[in-house]
């Protein structure tokens, strides 16, 4: 086997330059010797244990890995951090003249509001979930406070949150259970809990969430 002399290290384009082909070829990829190089390596014969290197190398099991497959919009409920599944939450809006149902007696039915022509029958979710946190009373708390739509199956409803992070992915190896300690309602519609900076979100089932917002529908 004919050894290589990587003469383009040495004294060629990648070496000192003081190749005196340099000047007529202007780089070592314009050079015969340097193309014979090629087809030198090409022409080897395969090393012996090249298949087999080769082959256990392919044959390893690859591990894939799906991190950010998921993705949910996170935004609080009074003192609540909590997630729900972009899939179903279809738009952000701020916030709007609500109008009250007659002879509507569900408190957590809030009314209809208008959200690009089209009315959409908005639920509390504080309500839903018997939340009983601090509403943050104050200018600020209006200056926080959005309205996000949802849609499931057909159906569209809005209801008001007073904040909005925005949207987190994340895979199902962030995900724990819930604790038992989970308090109020919030647990039989929390299937999960994603850790969020320094704060523990509820992952939201939407399932279970929207079979009660229907419920809660005049």
């Amino acid at each position: 086997m004919k050894p290589l002399n990587p003469c383009w290290n040495q004294v060629g384009a990648w070496g000192d330059s003081t190749c005196p082909e340099l000047r007529r070829h202007a780089h070592c990829r314009n050079c015969a010797v340097y193309s014979q190089a090629a087809v030198d390596l090409l022409d080897r014969d395969i090393p012996e244990d090249y298949l087999e290197a080769s082959a256990g190398h392919y044959a390893q099991v690859v591990e894939t890995s799906t991190r950010g497959a998921a993705s949910a919009v996170i935004f609080r409920v009074q003192d609540e951090w909590l997630a729900l599944s972009t899939s179903v939450l279809k738009e952000i809006c701020d916030l709007r003249t609500v109008r009250s149902l007659p002879h509507q007696r569900n408190a957590a039915v809030l009314g209809i509001v208008n959200v690009r022509g089209e009315m959409l029958v908005c639920i509390s979710l504080a309500v839903l979930l018997s939340s009983a946190g601090s509403a943050h009373a104050g200018a600020d708390r209006l200056a926080r406070m959005r309205l996000l739509v949802a849609a499931r199956n057909g159906e569209r409803l809005v209801f008001p949150v007073d904040e909005v992070h925005g949207v987190l992915r994340f895979d199902s190896a962030q995900l724990t259970e819930a604790p038992a300690t989970v308090a109020r309602t919030a647990s039989t519609y929390t299937r999960a809990m994603l850790q969020w900076k320094d704060k523990a979100v509820g992952v939201l089932d939407e399932d279970l969430l929207f079979q009660s917002l229907r419920r809660a529908l005049p």
